[in-house]
């Protein structure tokens, strides 16, 4: 049995109590000389997260305190602590504390501009609260506070307000006389009720009603125009009013709630943003789709939708669509024009029609198989007149589709037709044109996608270029050899396919296309990668590049540095390093061989 030696602890063991609390005297002793003097030159005083129970007496009497000056004479001493030149308290943080009570005195603090009291542990308010005339900003959030003085309301100077984590049950009408606010937080309370002159309050660009207990808001809520963000998630809100007087309102968030139909939006030109998720609403209506067309967020998931309809297509702007568990069992065809999608969300629906590989595959795999389901579709179902869709049908389906109709020319009619009916896509591949119909131009203001793929086409005309709001461009199995430079004026254009051409370079114009994401070049005879700061690296966005099955000689090291590529195919070209067994590894391992091999 072997004997070790004690060995001796060097952790010092301290007899304190580490939960202890202050006593008045402790509380004074608070406000040290020094801090006194930092407050008579600076006007802001910081007691915060000292263990305070009481709040030292002196800090109400500060502006009026003189020190005891020495009886030597420094003439080198600065005379900024004369009293001359004291700065009257204007800052005061009192906050992460345990203060359960406020001096009558307070008032004293007449010069007093922000007060913090957050974070402790106040259970009510000095009627002489109301008599700080100049108090802008105030936090009383995080504290014990069930109702507030009349006299606060006095406080006409305010300008931001926060009272979260209270335990209010009702605010006076008299809230509408603080006309000065612009930021007002009263989430986490027990609210069941807010004052009709809540509406008086017309300065508010931020309000923050959640977590709260209310059935219903004001009416005169809408006259808060000039309100960006509104907050009245979790409540017990059956409904909203209409909100369109609303028009700079920005974000709405209605989350956890009991409302069971969208409101009317029509003027809320400026909403973006729009969460509506748990609660009861089972239809997105053609009006709100009208409605919303600039809506850039929209969740509306757990609630009982039933149904899309068909203009959903309308919210051309919407990057973020969460419809997670709710009743869908089929999707609309005009799903798939949402060109700047970046995120769909559709789990937990009665989708027979669409397998679950699909649904949990992400967002770009669920886009792909609407767009792929729109030509499927409209190539079905359109009606024909002289082998092209009518106005009616392009207007329902935005888009003009007539793949694989053996085209040599597309008339000129047929674009001013599109032109009426506002179409997004443009889907002619699987033809015979020898060149891109010049009547696209006519879209410029409309088109997004433009689809030519496996044709025979030679050249793009210049035109092409005017069409400003295009995203996706496929030029994919045709015959050409070079690109005009005015393309390099489509600044939207996020993918472009020129695979299976005969282009000896990449075109010159794809080096100005500031937001191409995804850039496929296969199967050409490409013989070099430009990396120069005027070429590849001006494409800073740029994530997926395929240039397999080409003549490429040499890759540059530089090449390497591109750190911002998810994906990099090289695959069938002639250059020796890197090596195939290198190639197989993925992109992050070429990129980092490559940025070995770079001169030091």
């Amino acid at each position: 049995m072997s004997r070790r030696t004690p060995t001796k602890s060097k952790i010092k063991v301290c007899n304190k109590s580490v939960f202890h609390l202050q006593d008045k005297k402790a509380d004074e002793n608070e406000l040290t000389i020094g801090l006194i003097k930092s407050a008579k030159r600076t006007g802001q005083l910081s007691l915060c997260n000292r263990g305070l129970g009481t709040v030292p007496e002196n800090v109400w009497k500060i502006n009026e305190l003189v020190l005891e000056e020495t009886k030597e004479v420094d003439f080198a001493r600065s005379d900024q602590s004369n009293w001359w030149n004291c700065e009257p308290l204007k800052m005061l943080d009192l906050s992460s504390n345990v203060i359960k009570k406020l001096s009558p005195n307070l008032k004293f603090l007449q010069e007093l501009v922000t007060l913090k009291l957050h974070d402790n542990a106040l259970t009510s308010l000095p009627a002489e609260f109301g008599e700080l005339s100049n108090l802008s900003n105030l936090s009383l959030d995080h504290n014990k506070l069930e109702t507030l003085p009349k006299e606060f309301y006095n406080l006409t100077e305010l300008r931001w307000l926060s009272i979260s984590h209270n335990s209010l049950k009702t605010i006076e009408p008299d809230f509408g006389d603080l006309v000065m606010l612009t930021f007002l937080d009263i989430s986490h309370n027990k609210l069941t009720v807010l004052p009709p002159g809540m509406g008086y309050l017309v300065r508010l660009v931020e309000l923050n009603l959640s977590h709260n207990e209310l059935p219903e808001l004001p009416p005169d809520i809408v006259n808060l125009r000039d309100l960006k963000k509104l907050n009245i998630s979790n409540n017990n809100l059956k409904g909203l009013p209409a909100l369109g007087e609303l028009r700079k309102m920005e974000i709405l968030d209605a989350n956890h709630n009991n409302i069971e139909q969208l409101p009317d939006f029509y003027g809320c030109t400026a909403l973006k943003e729009i969460y509506l998720a748990n609660n009861y609403i089972k239809e997105i209506t053609e009006e709100f789709c009208d409605q919303m067309q600039q809506l850039n967020v929209l969740n509306i998931r757990d609630n009982q939708i039933e149904v899309l309809p068909e203009n959903i297509s309308l919210l051309k702007t919407l990057k973020r669509f969460d419809l997670s568990n709710n009743n869908l069992n089929k999707l609309p065809r005009n799903l798939g024009l949402l060109s700047q999608l970046q995120s769909i969300s559709m789990e937990g629906n009665k989708l027979s029609f669409v397998r679950q590989d699909i649904i949990k595959g992400g967002t770009d795999r669920m886009m792909k198989y609407l767009r792929e389901r729109i030509t499927e579709e409209v190539v079905s179902e359109t009606r024909l007149e002289n082998n092209w869709p009518d106005k009616f049908t392009m207007k329902k389906s935005q888009a003009l589709m007539v793949p694989s109709k053996d085209l040599t020319t597309v008339p000129e009619d047929v674009f001013h037709t599109a032109v009426e009916a506002e179409v997004h896509i443009v889907d002619l591949s699987r033809n015979k044109l020898t060149s891109v119909p010049i009547g696209v131009q006519h879209l410029r203001e409309t088109l997004t996608q433009l689809l030519l793929a496996s044709n025979n086409i030679e050249v793009v005309p210049p035109e092409v270029g005017v069409c400003k709001h295009l995203q996706y461009i496929d030029l994919g199995k045709n015959n050409l050899a070079d690109l005009p430079i005015e393309l390099g004026d489509l600044k939207s254009l996020r993918e472009l396919v020129i695979s299976n051409n005969k282009f000896t370079k990449i075109p010159r114009c794809v080096y100005d296309l500031d937001k191409l994401e995804i850039l496929l070049a296969a199967e050409n005879q490409i013989s070099e990668i430009n990396v120069s700061s005027d070429a590849l690296a001006r494409l800073k966005k740029l994530a997926v590049l395929d240039l397999t099955n080409n003549s490429i000689v040499t890759v540059p090291p530089e090449l390497g540095n591109f750190t911002h590529l998810r994906s990099l195919e090289l695959m069938g070209n002639c250059f020796r390093q890197p090596r195939h067994a290198v190639l197989t590894k993925g992109t992050a391992s070429i990129l980092s061989y490559l940025r070995d091999r770079i001169p030091s």
